[in-house]
């Protein structure tokens, strides 16, 4: 495929991913938003206080991915209700959407035709993103926590992207030493440690820095 063929492709999908996004939050109760927003330090009392307008997205992408115990997955509720047809460009988006994989992420190089190439800092190997204001901006070296969705070819991301500092992971680890005991892969699907991650991006303020936009962040 050539580039305008892959970035219109990727266009496409982009679209149908903020969708669906915008779907699971239709069926998501408030007091469960405001429960993970508590539980990234980002309520005062039953208010939700905001230092970036990235922070918000943080605990819609919990809300989004992780099911409460004892609770169905949101995004098996979305599905049901979707009926989506079998095939179709939203059935495939969706589909990718309910097998993310979340890690930390390094820049490693342009790909010759379009995006970018990541390596996997924990388990390993090399993935290619397609992200357009990403292949802008990000500069090879340059790491991130991010939860990705695997299509046709290539990764895009699903809410949010995290920069990772040395500061950041000194911050996840003291709050929940436990996952100093886990590696690469265990590590990676651990709830706790998304969690860790979005929390430690709160409390140190990582998220002001972000400016990669794609109109609001999806």
């Amino acid at each position: 495929m050539t580039r305008t063929e892959i970035l219109t492709r990727y266009r496409r999908l982009r679209q149908i991913s903020k969708e669906h996004h915008q779907g699971v939050m239709d069926i998501i109760a408030p007091d469960v938003m405001l429960n993970w927003a508590k539980r990234l330090g980002l309520t005062q009392g039953k208010n939700v206080v905001l230092e970036s307008e990235y922070e918000i997205i943080l605990a819609e992408d919990l809300a989004t991915y992780l099911a409460r115990p004892g609770r169905s997955h949101p995004l098996d509720r979305y599905a049901r209700a979707a009926r989506l047809a079998p095939n179709s460009d939203e059935a495939i988006v969706l589909e990718a959407m309910r097998h993310p994989h979340f890690s930390l992420w390094r820049v490693e190089r342009r790909h010759e035709t379009a995006g970018l190439i990541l390596r996997d800092l924990l388990r390993g190997g090399e993935i290619r993103l397609i992200d357009e204001a990403m292949e802008m901006n990000a500069r090879p070296g340059v790491e991130m926590a991010a939860r990705l969705l695997s299509l046709e070819g290539f990764e895009m991301t699903a809410r949010i992207i995290v920069p990772v500092t040395r500061d950041l992971m000194e911050e996840v680890f003291d709050r929940a030493p436990a996952l100093r005991r886990s590696r690469g892969d265990v590590l990676a699907r651990d709830p706790r440690f998304a969690i860790g991650i979005y929390r430690a991006a709160v409390a140190t303020g990582a998220m002001d820095s972000v400016r990669i936009k794609h109109g609001r962040p999806s």
